[in-house]
């Protein structure tokens, strides 16, 4: 359990560092919009991607968050619709599931 501790963590903190820099883009932390209209719409299209991406990286913090507080309440092994434990192999492929394999399928 205290391995999958860490791998979430280290998730959480790549996310953190990720999530900052869509952020950056987003505030335009190194500079305005060109001033020519053809980039500026690519710049703007950018943004739309950055956007989602950032979304993206928020929902699977979210995750994180939910996995590592059940791992602190010693439940993190155990699927939360049936209660059954989840695979080891699942728990190494997606260290921030809360479902087991059958329970995901639903």
């Amino acid at each position: 359990m205290q391995d999958r501790k860490a791998t979430l963590e280290s998730l959480k903190t790549e996310l953190l560092a990720r999530v900052q820099r869509y952020e950056d883009h987003q505030h335009r932390i190194n500079g305005a919009l060109d001033k020519d209209l053809d980039e500026q719409a690519l710049e703007v299209h950018n943004d739309e991607v950055v956007a989602k991406l950032e979304d993206e990286a928020e929902e699977e913090l979210a995750q994180i968050e939910r996995a590592l507080a059940r791992i602190d309440a010693r439940v993190g092994d155990r699927c939360e619709e049936c209660g059954n434990t989840i695979t080891s192999g699942r728990l190494e492929a997606l260290p921030y599931t809360t479902h087991c394999r059958d329970c995901a399928d639903l």
